[in-house]
């Protein structure tokens, strides 16, 4: 065996000395309860990192107009994946590759963002905001079978209708709905709309593509839709704060990136239902935020319809991993 630098050389070590088969047994068998931890534990993640989102967009919106917000935030997100596209040197998207993704990201990123950010900027409240896309799931299993060929089983037909009273109860007694301007209302049945269309073509269109430089191509694509309406509709005058600042590079950096990269791998995952149920969590999580944050208290109601919430989830995700294990 030689030395290099002083010290062994790994492969000279491994071809002197090969592993058992036992330490591979015991080195396998350390790292599959961790894999299975972090699969696990990845949904969980999703529906706290999404819930975050609208608590940003609180803090950001009174510094700044909400599709001037969206311009920023698009544009740096952009420059991050052009860089991260780059160093991978992961293979470019094909012409038709590139279409699709601009069709994804405009449901996702310009109809839904487009849509919570005017909505909370038209007064509707962050919670409530978080509540009109959580009714995805009831839009998604009633289209899935013809989007999608996927059928959806009794128990998931409870889970959604659970998970649907839960929500609803979470919120009962938000009366600050009434301070929603009509635009406002409209914009969050909008954002509805786009996470529900946008979740379903990127898992039969896009579910093949690279997400570095597939979600380059769709927050490129949702830029121009922000700056058009940046120039069309408002005065794009931004008030610089640390506020602001800050819930804008997490926007970008946690929202944006981290949390949408989780989104699609799940999606590539689980069928479209067992994947929409996890919004079920996201308006109780956001209402929970509230509370901790800005002092919004949750009484016995909303804690009941959170736990409605997860038991609804449980039930329509086990039956998405039913279906996903007869596949097999």
């Amino acid at each position: 065996m030689c030395k290099k630098g002083g010290r062994w050389g790994t492969e000279d070590a491994i071809a002197r000395f090969p592993p058992s088969a036992t330490s591979l047994k015991l080195h396998a068998g350390l790292n599959m309860p961790l894999s299975r931890a972090a699969i696990a534990a990845a949904p969980l993640l999703f529906v706290f990192l999404w819930s975050t989102g609208f608590i940003g967009a609180r803090l950001g919106m009174p510094y700044i107009e909400p599709m001037t917000f969206l311009t920023l935030r698009m544009a740096l997100v952009v420059a991050i994946l052009i860089v991260l596209t780059l160093i991978a040197r992961v293979r470019w998207l094909t012409a038709t590759e590139m279409g699709h993704s601009l069709v994804a990201g405009a449901l996702v990123h310009g109809l839904y963002l487009g849509g919570v950010f005017v909505a909370i900027d038209q007064g509707v409240p962050a919670g409530i905001s978080a509540l009109i896309p959580g009714l995805q799931p009831v839009l998604i299993a009633t289209i899935a079978n013809r989007f999608m060929g996927e059928p959806v089983t009794g128990r998931q037909w409870l889970g959604l209708t659970l998970g649907l009273l839960g929500v609803l109860l979470v919120l009962h007694d938000r009366s600050i709905v009434a301070a929603g301007s009509v635009l406002g209302w409209c914009a969050s049945v909008t954002s509805l709309l786009g996470i529900s269309l946008g979740t379903l073509y990127q898992k039969r269109f896009c579910g093949g593509i690279d997400w570095r430089p597939g979600n380059t191509v769709q927050y490129a694509g949702a830029t121009v839709l922000f700056a058009i309406g940046a120039f069309a509709f408002e005065t794009r005058v931004i008030h610089w704060n640390g506020e602001l600042v800050f819930a804008l590079a997490y926007l970008v950096i946690v929202l944006s990136i981290a949390a949408v990269a989780l989104m699609y791998w799940l999606i590539r995952r689980s069928a479209a239902t067992g994947f929409a149920s996890l919004f079920y969590l996201v308006p109780a999580t956001t209402a929970l935020m509230a509370f901790l944050l800005f002092g919004e208290k949750l009484d016995a109601i909303s804690i009941a319809g959170m736990l409605i919430c997860a038991v609804g989830v449980v039930l329509a995700n086990r039956g998405d991993a039913g279906k996903a294990g007869a596949r097999r």
